[in-house]
């Protein structure tokens, strides 16, 4: 029962882990730091991206999802008629390898929650005084999509769930045949003493601090003004005219004005 509970929190996390979310997302934030790279070497938000590069970086080259796999295959399969029977589990220093690793990539994980929380609110404070525009929206969606896949695909959540399994299995394992791999390092027994935080309670936290930057006005009205009443009136009839005219005609060529320029 716990090898196959723990075979399948390591499927979950592994297709969490390499779904197309996370490496879309990091492809495009290597594309835009790359386009910036000459200009915004001082830029703050600039440098809150690259860390958040860099976490990113970081938790692939750490290869959590190809030790995951590994693991799936040395657990082995069991029939119901064989459920009863002995079989063949991982040993002690593979579990410990992973249990390391799972670690590992939640600290990195809510590093990057962090990083990504940091670097939106200073995009949007920068984009409140009208400094590179376009960066800053396009770093302040691309930050927003980042930190939302992560959060509602429960990545972090699955790896607190899949050290939990792991770690009964450890103990089960190292009272049956004690090998311990790697020595020094007692493995935590409740993950939110290891990471400081309660999972859940700072994601809300995160997510209440990126929701407070909209005020009463937002950033967009703030760089875009309303126009004026007597000037959206002017605009609202003549768009309502041109279109009333153009569905009557259906033979018009030429492109239609639909209204002035709106500054």
């Amino acid at each position: 029962r716990l090898l196959s509970a723990l075979r399948r929190r390591c499927d979950i996390a592994g297709k969490r882990l390499s779904g197309p979310g996370l490496a879309a997302e990091g492809r495009v934030l290597r594309a835009v730091l790359y386009v910036y790279h000459s200009r915004l070497l001082r830029h703050r938000p600039y440098l809150a991206l690259q860390q958040v590069e860099q976490c990113l970086k970081r938790l692939w080259k750490m290869n959590l999802v190809g030790c995951l796999e590994t693991l799936v295959q040395l657990i082995p399969k069991k029939n119901a008629s064989e459920a009863h029977t002995e079989c063949l589990v991982p040993s002690q220093p593979v579990l410990e390898t992973v249990a390391l690793k799972v670690l590992g990539g939640c600290k990195l994980i809510l590093r990057l929650l962090n990083c990504c929380c940091k670097a939106f609110l200073l995009s949007v404070k920068h984009l409140c005084s009208k400094e590179f525009i376009l960066l800053n929206t396009v770093a302040s969606g691309l930050l927003s999509r980042l930190w939302f896949v992560i959060q509602y695909r429960c990545v972090l959540q699955t790896l607190v769930s899949l050290y939990s399994a792991l770690s009964t299995m450890l103990h089960l394992v190292s009272e049956t045949q004690q090998t311990p791999y790697i020595k020094g390092f007692t493995f935590p027994s409740d993950m939110s003493n290891f990471l400081g935080v309660n999972v859940s309670s700072e994601a809300k936290k995160q997510k209440a601090k990126m929701l407070t930057t909209k005020k009463s006005i937002s950033w967009m009205k703030k760089l875009f003004p309303a126009m004026p009443e007597a000037v959206s009136k002017v605009w609202k009839k003549r768009k309502s005219e041109t279109c009333t005219s153009a569905m009557k005609n259906h033979s018009i060529l030429c492109p239609v004005d639909i209204g002035e320029t709106v500054v």
